[in-house]
């Protein structure tokens, strides 16, 4: 038998390196945040490594983005990485499941209200995690890891993108690619704060409403900072979008797509899996290493995003064999700081003063580099010599 006496078992791993959900307030340094599954002389994941970062500006960088250097290394260690570039057939499958799964829980919610505890519950658990998943099936699919060809990945994108209810899927892939290319580069890599969030939003009140509501930062942001020309790919990718919410909307009423867009919202919300919109690329433990990857198991509904440092030294490699890259580089990447959870880093982002809008790592453009350099603003106007 048991002792009834005995204290309740604790999982910490869920506490993202925190002892208790209240050691955030204390006056001194909180704890690492973050793991190293390979311990190194370096780094040995549990004490820190550099003093916090001041909060009252993003941490510039000079350096150049880490993932070509590694990329590079990893290709002369392992030249047998190559054979696990290319699309992964069952991608598709996936998106068809969850796409036939979002529409059959419109349709059976066509009767209920959308502020009943059923619909919500539903938006929330179901269709939240299915949207998110079709989130990142558009990022997967984006890197034409879907098909061998442009067009089949395009039109499978635009498909994955119809029980979202509101057309993305081509816009995000232009801007998408540009913060592969251009990771940290003030006003082009769009997954970056601005200086106005940092003003607005840099205290626990505004980290609250920023993690609420993640998904309208990365919907509006882009096209405010750097906007698109538009093409016939935005076209049809608008226009597949509202014909099928007028027809939706024509058959089964409105709650349907109610219930649609409020998956999208929740998605990108206080929700578990949204946790990697932070855990990505927010700055930790007063570290300057710009990507983190998560090896959790919310990786099965989120086409391994979490593999995030993997993914970006090599976009060519799909989701499934994301594991097979970490396995063949483990002196890569398992000496890298990791997430052990993603619903622990919004409750870590929200409470902990280390971390904020501020915790993000830019650098300049080469164009206003090369305006820094020669002494000229961006826009080729002398800068004042008096500073």
């Amino acid at each position: 038998m048991s002792d009834s006496t005995s204290p309740k078992l604790v999982d910490f791993s869920l506490y993202g390196g925190a002892e208790s959900l209240t050691e955030g307030k204390r006056s001194t340094r909180p704890p690492r945040r973050t793991t190293v599954a390979r311990a190194t002389t370096k780094d040995d994941g549990k004490v820190h490594v550099a003093p916090p970062q001041d909060p009252s500006d993003f941490l510039w960088l000079m350096t150049e983005e880490p993932h070509r250097t590694r990329r590079m290394q990893i290709l002369k260690a392992h030249p047998e990485v190559t054979k696990l570039m290319g699309h992964e057939p069952l991608t598709k499958y996936v998106v068809l499941g969850v796409v036939a799964l979002q529409l059959y829980c419109a349709f059976a919610l066509r009767h209920t209200h959308p502020t009943s505890p059923l619909f919500l519950f539903c938006a929330y658990a179901i269709g939240g995690t299915a949207n998110h998943n079709l989130f990142l099936a558009i990022h997967e699919i984006t890197h034409n890891l879907a098909f061998r060809r442009i067009v089949p990945n395009k039109l499978l994108a635009i498909f994955a993108n119809i029980p979202i209810g509101i057309p993305y899927s081509v816009m995000f892939k232009g801007y998408h690619l540009e913060h592969h290319k251009f990771l940290g580069q003030d006003t082009i890599d769009t997954d970056l704060p601005t200086r106005l969030e940092l003003l607005l939003l840099n205290n626990v009140l505004g980290k609250v409403f920023f993690a609420t509501f993640q998904i309208l930062f990365y919907a509006l942001r882009p096209g405010l900072v750097r906007a698109q020309r538009l093409g016939r790919w935005h076209a049809l990718n608008f226009a597949a979008q509202l014909l099928f919410d007028f027809a939706l909307v024509a058959t089964l009423g409105w709650r349907p797509l109610v219930y649609l867009i409020a998956s999208s919202f929740f998605a990108g919300s206080l929700h578990p899996c949204a946790g990697h919109f932070i855990a990505e690329h927010y700055l930790w433990d007063g570290l300057a290493q710009e990507t983190y990857s998560y090896y959790g198991p919310l990786n099965v509904l989120a086409y391994n995003v979490g593999y995030h440092n993997e993914h970006h030294d090599f976009p060519s490699v799909p989701w499934t064999r994301l594991p097979a890259l970490r396995a063949l580089a483990p002196e890569a990447y398992d000496t890298l700081p990791s997430h052990p959870s993603w619903p622990m880093v919004i409750v870590n982002f929200i409470r902990d003063k280390e971390v904020g809008i501020f915790a993000r790592a830019k650098r300049l453009s080469k164009v206003a580099a090369a305006a820094a350099a020669t002494g000229k603003h961006v826009d080729g106007s002398d800068s004042d010599k008096s500073e």
